[in-house]
């Protein structure tokens, strides 16, 4: 579904902001007056130690934060429909701007706070009155090693404003300066880009995806020395940033801030280790059942079975995600619906419109989809995934206060993984056509491979570059190649060539410029497939239990929220129950293509 331009599309494809604001000009008269309204937070400096002038201060917080989330969604949202409109980038970048502002204006609270004696901060969260925030005050509590006095706090925020950059300048050097070649494909030229480069791993002919991986790392390659100097800079960005926030390491102060304990961190790359032979035992199987006499890396992506492929229009999307979601009860299918029919999702392509997909939440409002649906099992299952976020941002909107509803990174593609093998389950037990069958086991497969082991295997090649610059030790592009080739070849095993190419692969991941991002893919597909396993064995029980977590918000820490899902990542058990379920998985395809 690509249109040429915006106003071609029906209304009914696109998401209504009007119903954050009305028109743009609503948007710019409420900027200008949070340009000032912001500014009456800073007439508290000094006096959050009493009581009844703390709680205001917290109040008046919620209020102007519920006001610049309106702002900031519109913006981006509107401007992300067309990013090329000189309007939209123009609010995109005021905002951007007033929030620089808005954090170094109130540089001043957590030094503040954690001013504060132990005990007076144990009143405040003992007291009913502050039960909005009680969260947010033990938090503080635990980590006042960390906060810095008013005038540090102050430079480090004036700091980020800056420090951020390198993600910056990698998505510009990606997204523009980065020139890819021209390839031939079936008589045709093609212009190679990211979408057009995925598209191409797919397929059918090896010399295509041969061709299209060569070209295409081939741009990365001519960069890498510039490409390996931005990466570098920004690990030792985060390493000085936890260095000077007292942290004795960038992963430990990335996970504090999560919430999480470093045991999930190890847990994770110690069963992955353990569970190397079903991985390297599907990789053979692919490469029995394509035929070819040898595997590359550029052949992981590409379908093993033809025409099995799930193509249907937009509307029956939609039916077929609510019928993979019907589990999970009357009550979530509404606000499913709700969604379809009141214009929440904006669906179609458009050359300006940015690409992929996501969800974004605005408090007082409601959650919102971005999608560019083409007729594919991927994007059908991009909805159900996309629904998953909007639905965990729902559930803790309407359950919890302003100051708890964010829910934590790490627990954010839970419900919408979930919600993708809720989807596959369903659509594994209702499909006649045994092609489409051994189609979907070797999706559900490849959905393991890419967003548990592959993300793994991202994650440790971070640790590594970390602890690399932590010990004083040199970033260079030579040592980054050989860390990470290693990696690949203990993840993928003997039965796939790890072409020259692959070495390459760390430095065009935009996630690496976001430290210990990644691991909560793993994480979180592993949580995901523990939980949609007990919603289908268990019924009422289990969806009871997964609604009370999407309910949670930020009111607890994401390990402990997981465990009231039944799930316990600082145990071995979810890790080898999806271990077992790749497994499984696995046999039952082996044994379909005998």
């Amino acid at each position: 579904m690509s249109y040429t331009k915006r106003s071609e599309i029906p209304e009914k494809y696109k998401w209504n902001l009007g119903d954050i604001f009305p028109t743009p000009a609503d948007w710019e008269k409420a900027f200008v007056e949070m340009s000032e309204e912001y500014k009456k937070l800073v007439a508290y400096q000094g006096k959050l130690g009493e009581r009844d002038t703390l709680l205001e201060f917290l109040k008046l917080s919620d209020e102007i934060d519920l006001k610049f989330e309106k702002l900031y969604g519109y913006a981006h949202m509107d401007y992300d429909t067309d990013i090329q409109d000189p309007e939209r980038q123009m609010r995109y970048s005021k905002i951007h701007g007033l929030l620089t502002k808005y954090s170094e204006a109130l540089a001043f609270v957590s030094p503040e706070l954690s001013s504060l004696s132990d005990a007076r901060l144990k009143e405040f969260i003992a007291d009913p009155d502050f039960s909005d925030y009680d969260v947010q005050l033990t938090n503080l509590l635990k980590g006042k090693k960390h906060i810095l006095s008013e005038a540090e706090e102050k430079l480090l925020a004036g700091v980020g404003a800056f420090s951020g950059q390198f993600h910056e300048v990698f998505n510009r050097l990606d997204s523009g300066d980065i020139k890819f070649e021209q390839i031939t494909v079936d008589g045709k030229k093609v212009q190679l880009g990211h979408g057009a480069y995925s598209m191409l791993l797919q397929h059918k002919d090896q010399k295509v995806r041969k061709k299209a991986f060569t070209t295409y790392y081939k741009s990365y390659i001519e960069k890498i020395n510039t490409l390996a100097g931005l990466y570098e800079g920004s690990v030792k960005n985060d390493c000085f940033s936890a260095k000077a926030r007292n942290f004795d390491s960038a992963m430990e102060k990335a996970l504090f801030y999560e919430q999480v304990d470093k045991k999930v961190y190890d847990n994770l790359i110690k069963c992955m280790h353990r569970s190397f032979k079903p991985l390297h035992r599907y990789i053979a199987l692919r490469k029995r059942l394509m035929g070819v006499k040898t595997l590359n890396m550029y052949d992981l992506y590409v379908p093993i079975f033809e025409n099995a492929d799930i193509s249907c229009e937009y509307e029956e999307a939609c039916e077929l995600v609510k019928k993979g979601l019907a589990p999970l009860g009357k009550d979530y299918l509404d606000v499913v619906e709700e969604a379809f029919n009141n214009r929440w999702i904006d669906v179609c392509e458009t050359p300006t419109k940015r690409s992929g997909a996501y969800s974004s939440g605005v408090s007082g409002v409601h959650p919102y989809m971005l999608l560019n649906y083409q007729k594919t099992t991927h994007d059908i299952f991009t909805i159900a995934h996309e629904m998953g976020h909007s639905m965990h941002t729902y559930y803790s909107c309407k359950a919890q206060p302003f100051a708890k509803e964010g829910y934590k990174i790490f627990v954010a593609e839970v419900a919408s993984t979930c919600n993708e093998v809720l989807l596959l389950k369903y659509l594994l037990g209702t499909v006649k056509d045994a092609n489409v069958k051994k189609y979907l086991l070797s999706y559900y497969l490849d959905m393991l491979r890419t967003t548990m082991y592959r993300q793994a295997m991202f994650a440790e090649f971070e640790q590594i570059s970390h602890a690399l610059v932590e010990s004083g030790q040199p970033l260079t592009a030579d040592v980054m190649c050989q860390k990470y080739l290693e990696l690949n070849k203990m993840y993928y095993g003997r039965s796939v060539k790890h072409n020259d190419e692959i070495k390459y692969e760390w430095a065009r991941i935009p996630h690496f410029y976001r430290a210990f991002y990644v691991y909560k893919y793993a994480t979180g597909i592993i949580s995901a497939v523990c939980i949609a396993e007990k919603i289908l064995k268990e019924g009422a029980p289990a969806v009871e239990s997964y609604k009370k977590f999407l309910s949670l918000g930020g009111s607890m820490d994401p390990v402990s929220e997981l465990k009231v899902a039944g799930v316990d990542l600082m145990s071995r058990e979810p890790f080898d129950i999806v271990a077992k379920s790749f497994q499984d998985t696995l046999s039952e395809l082996e044994e379909l293509t005998k």
